[in-house]
């Protein structure tokens, strides 16, 4: 066994003893925290019960007559309420009331009428003003049976003449514990197999930049004459590759986790809602409209999810490109006429005005496609924050050395709050004409492209209201 194996396996072992560590105590703690809970319910369940018997005092006696029939209407209901993954039918809580003596004078399940329950725990502390509890297995020496009991004084003119107790079967809460044990189990099991999955493939890519300079001494080898210009731009590509898929190998895990992540996040919102639509139209005797309404509303959802989907997949695909693939001579002039051609269509039925303010031309290196795609994105995100009857103006501007695309609206602008988050992923603000939001990719995609062009791309408030984006490009090198 290699010495790499051996530490691979030392860390697989370190990593399953944590787990299960953690699970042991996670489950031994389980039992516990459900019975504290049960505890704080069956609390105030007898202080309302107490509350109820002392409505029915009459001269410092108590009565229970009405309390009979309530049982007995209770345990005799049928219901059937899904609890998560446990399904409950009956009513098991149980009620006990004892005089000032102890003495029992109604037992809901009627076993112990007449019974002396002084000496119970949650009775004697409860006849005395203060606060006991008990559990007691109905069938002794089996805890299965086992009951939680908590009481509760019963007053009649500041004097204490009698006791509630409010029982609960363990067993009735003691389902939830080994779903939760079966459920925790379950997930440690998947994490350390997800863990071992994980461990192998990134050792495998750890390891493949040493393949590479293998593979780097081959050609070496291989070559006949010796040509150290040759070598050299060999040797730096064989270091470019292997530095790239280390860092591939290392980042891909957390940026995969933030994609699911964010992209759970922002899908449970529409997914809620087309499940809300379908179960209503499930229901018999719904009006046409309001049909129609639902199903409208699914399709909206739908195509929201579809274009979110659709936007993060081209996303992810420029993210994971290094450099571009298609690199020509760009005329942004050109390039921005033909947008804002296009983007005064799109704005017209909002009377929204789009100029363009282009004195001159520059031309930059880069995809056309994706510069389209950068301009248009902010045309759209303009128009989508002016007023109706409003003016988006475009201004290309030149320095020496930089091209300048400003794209500028005259709507609300940008909240304080939402500066620094504007080009987050699936960060939007409501459009002011429609309250919607978009999918909050359309600014990330920007960035992303303006990157790959060695540019970048700014969003502030304009100083006469409004908000304008500039994207700055490097020009040609004459």
């Amino acid at each position: 066994m290699t010495k790499r194996n051996r530490i691979f396996i030392g860390i697989l072992l370190i990593f399953a003893a944590g787990i299960a560590f953690m699970l042991y105590r996670v489950l031994a703690d389980l039992d516990p925290r459900y019975r504290e809970s049960a505890e704080e319910s069956l609390v105030e369940t007898a202080q309302l019960m107490a509350s109820l018997v002392e409505q029915d005092a009459r001269g410092g006696a108590i009565d229970t007559a009405r309390l009979e029939p309530l049982f007995k209407s209770v345990y005799a209901r049928d219901f059937e309420a899904h609890i998560f993954s446990v399904t409950k039918r009956k009513v098991e809580m149980r009620l006990c009331v004892t005089d000032r003596t102890g003495r029992v004078l109604f037992d809901s399940l009627g076993r112990a009428t007449g019974a002396a329950f002084s000496q119970w725990r949650d009775v004697k502390l409860a006849l005395r003003g203060e606060y006991g509890a008990r559990t007691t297995p109905d069938v002794p020496d089996d805890p299965r049976t086992s009951v939680m009991y908590a009481g509760a004084p019963v007053r009649w003119n500041n004097q204490i003449i009698g006791a509630v107790s409010v029982g609960k079967p363990v067993q009735s809460f003691g389902q939830f514990v080994e779903a939760a044990r079966r459920k925790t189990l379950y997930v440690g099991l998947v994490s350390v197999a997800g863990v071992v999955l994980l461990a192998l493939i990134v050792s495998v890519w750890l390891v493949r930049p040493f393949g590479l300079i293998a593979d780097y001494v081959r050609y070496v080898r291989s070559q006949r004459r010796f040509s150290l210009p040759r070598l050299g731009r060999r040797a730096w590509g064989v270091i470019g590759a292997a530095y790239d898929e280390m860092r591939d190998a290392l980042a891909g895990r957390n940026y995969v986790a933030d994609y699911v992540q964010t992209l759970t996040h922002e899908v449970k919102s529409p997914l809620s809602a087309i499940r809300g639509a379908a179960e209503l139209l499930q229901e018999p005797g719904m009006p046409q409209a309001q049909r129609e309404r639902f199903l409208a509303n699914i399709t909206r959802e739908a195509q929201r999810i579809q274009e979110m989907v659709d936007r993060m997949m081209e996303l992810t695909a420029l993210e994971t490109r290094h450099v571009l693939e298609l690199v020509e001579n760009v005329a942004l002039r050109p390039l921005l006429e033909e947008l804002a051609a296009g983007a005064q269509d799109a704005a017209a039925p909002r009377r929204i005005r789009v100029t363009l303010d282009a004195a001159g031309d520059a031309q930059v290196e880069g995809d056309p496609f994706l510069l389209r795609r950068a301009v248009s994105n902010l045309l759209d995100n303009a128009i989508d924050f002016s007023a109706d009857g409003g003016e988006v103006r475009i201004a290309l501007e030149r320095t020496p050395r930089v091209a300048r695309i400003r794209v500028q609206d005259r709507g609300p602008g940008i909240p304080e709050y939402a500066q620094d988050k504007v080009f987050e992923k699936f960060y939007s603000l409501a459009r002011p004409h429609s309250s919607k939001k978009s999918t909050g990719l359309g600014l990330a995609f920007v960035r992303e492209i303006a990157s790959l062009h060695h540019g970048r791309i700014d969003l502030d408030n304009a100083p006469e209201g409004g908000a304008v984006a500039t994207l700055s490009l490097p020009l040609v090198r004459a």
